[in-house]
């Protein structure tokens, strides 16, 4: 609920006036207040105040790093760069028009080249004990495991009807090629667990935590920075790219070539070692909404979610499939990169 344009307006001006900025018109759009001044226009966002410790440190650790494609955040006279009011912490940028709609396509990839330059420039090993590696495969492999029984004994309990209901009959013709998907990540998985059980160190970045089109705007010059970095800590560097990629290709089938090319993109600049390129396809192509809607269908009582159910279980298998292509076409591009080099290597 927006609070009243007067204690809007007043509130606002308190926080402005750490800045010295007068405003004389301000716009509600929820998180964000765009402020008009005499001096320009900005954004004022709202966080709450425990995400604004972490949030400041991690955006002052990539501009000491040189890394400058993010909206910057002005400091108040006394050099805070965030004000308490009201219980919540109030930061203030520049507004960004991000009108320009023209190339999308370069657009986009211009965000994947921006996120792999924030990764290299974060990047720093650290120590992962051989202990640690060992608990995350076994617990991945025993939630998987149990999802996988949940799948086996649902589609017995599925075919054991004399009439199926609609989920259960569009479940079964799903369940495959379900199946397949998780057997292709967990033998992902224990590709990289073989590969690093040994290894001494990870590779961690800075993740931006949230990265979106919404969250990536541009200048009047057509120069792309990142905002909205309330989510941003270390972590892989593969925590950025696995949303993003799901939430694309979360859509109607289609054969994304688009997405292979940002990735392809992102690669280029940021390559993934071989252990983080595992671990990438292992996430990427497990099928999590369709074990998740089998299970909510599963405990469900109510014959009125039936239709809904139904519609989602097929757009999680939409994604199954539009995410079979795209690590298909990632597979085949590692298998041609490899035998350039052995071809390489033999010259």
């Amino acid at each position: 609920m927006r609070m009243p344009d007067s204690r809007l307006i007043a509130e606002t001006a308190r926080i402005l006036k750490h800045y010295s900025i007068k405003p004389y018109f301000v716009e509600d759009l929820g998180k964000v207040r765009k402020i008009y001044a005499e001096s320009g226009t900005y954004a004022l966002k709202k966080i709450p105040p425990q995400e604004g410790t972490g949030f400041l440190r991690h955006i002052q650790a990539l501009y000491q790093k040189g890394y400058n494609r993010i909206v910057p955040v002005f400091p108040a006279e006394d050099g805070r760069y965030a004000i308490l009011e009201n219980n919540h912490l109030y930061y203030l940028m520049p507004w960004l028009t991000n009108e320009e709609k023209e190339n999308q396509p370069e657009r986009q990839k211009q965000l994947f080249r921006e996120l792999a330059r924030l990764h290299t420039l974060s990047a720093k090993d650290i120590e992962l004990t051989e202990a640690e590696r060992l608990e995350h495969y076994e617990e991945t492999l025993q939630k998987w495991g149990k999802e996988e029984e949940f799948l086996d004994g649902f589609m017995d309990a599925c075919e054991s009807k004399f009439y199926m209901s609609p989920f259960e009959l569009m479940f079964c013709l799903y369940y495959h090629e379900a199946k397949q998907a998780a057997s292709f990540s967990k033998q992902k998985l224990e590709n990289w667990y073989t590969l690093t059980k040994e290894q001494k160190k990870s590779r961690m970045v800075i993740t931006h935590g949230k990265v979106s089109t919404e969250h990536f705007v541009f200048n009047e010059k057509g120069t792309g920075h990142f905002l909205n970095f309330e989510k941003a800590g270390p972590g892989s560097a593969i925590h950025d790219l696995l949303p993003f990629v799901s939430r694309t290709l979360k859509t109607f089938p289609k054969k994304s070539d688009e997405c292979v090319d940002w990735i392809q993109t992102y690669f280029q600049y940021f390559p993934l070692k071989e252990e983080e390129r595992l671990l990438f396809l292992s996430y990427l192509a497990y099928p999590t909404g369709l074990v998740q809607t089998a299970e909510t269908y599963f405990k469900s009582s109510n014959p009125k979610n039936e239709r809904r159910l139904v519609q989602r279980l097929q757009r999680n298998y939409w994604l199954i499939k539009n995410t079979e292509y795209v690590v298909m076409k990632l597979e085949e591009a590692e298998r041609q990169k490899q035998q350039a080099a052995q071809e390489g290597a033999q010259n």
